[in-house]
């Protein structure tokens, strides 16, 4: 329930009333509050936003697909329950989606949460095997690029300058999310997981290597290439260019 309220507040704020907002189903069982705060954006207070779809989460996506076929791109930044879920219920699904991104998976370097998982998919390892091996256009990005993607306090700074009470909000959203990585980087920054693969999944950024791997998860939420694992996975290892300033352009560009 407080993604959806956060996701309904966020949208209060940009002044937009037409996006359907559905309740996931569970919680995160990893927990994520030493990382993004116990409310999961920095402690902030949003605006409580409209009323949340009375569809559970998979019945509104196969609606949404039902009634623009071919034509909705699926974003993935968190744990895949939901996504395996509506793939459970519709097993027909996969052909009316244009494209899945799902952020998450650490393929050739270490992981966030064992040495070779990463948070996202070792959350729930089922859905996200589920999800990369269903028969629709996947691209993963995983920690291979997030990680080398990041921002500074300045970059913090001109998102709240740019004035509009939602860029002000996410750049005071942002200090908890500093304060984790710190210390385990060394330096005041933080990488841009979510974004960038939303970036990606847009078109605002191009990668320059993703190549089709062979791709298992184990039960552990490793990632895992293998020759003979039934998915075939778009995945992202590098960029064309640095995508902190893009990413910051872009909702610099928002004016609500």
């Amino acid at each position: 329930m407080q993604a959806a309220r956060n996701t309904l507040g966020l949208l209060e704020l940009s002044d937009i009333s037409d996006i359907p907002v559905a309740v996931g189903a569970g919680a995160y069982r990893g927990g994520a509050g030493d990382v993004h705060g116990g409310n999961g954006i920095g402690e902030v207070s949003l605006p409580p936003g409209g009323a949340p779809d009375p569809r559970t989460s998979a019945s509104l996506l196969w609606d949404l697909a039902r009634d623009n076929p071919g034509t909705l791109h699926i974003l993935a930044t968190g744990p895949c329950g939901n996504l395996a879920s509506a793939l459970r219920l519709f097993p027909s699904l996969p052909s009316l989606i244009a494209s899945v991104t799902v952020m998450g998976g650490a393929v050739r370097v270490p992981g966030n949460v064992t040495p070779r998982s990463e948070a996202n998919i070792h959350d729930d390892p089922t859905a996200a095997a589920a999800v990369l091996a269903a028969p629709w256009p996947v691209t993963l990005v995983p920690l291979d690029v997030t990680m080398r993607h990041r921002w500074t306090e300045d970059d913090r700074a001109a998102l709240h300058d740019g004035g509009t009470p939602l860029q002000q909000t996410l750049a005071d959203m942002l200090p908890t999310y500093f304060d984790f990585y710190e210390p385990r980087l060394g330096v005041r920054e933080i990488p841009l997981h979510d974004p960038l693969a939303a970036a990606i999944a847009v078109g605002a950024i191009a990668p320059a290597d993703a190549p089709q791997l062979p791709l298992r998860v184990d039960l552990e939420g490793a990632v895992r290439e293998d020759p003979a694992a039934v998915s075939s996975v778009r995945t992202v290892l590098a960029l064309d260019q640095p995508a902190a300033p893009i990413i910051l352009r872009r909702i610099l560009g928002i004016r609500s």
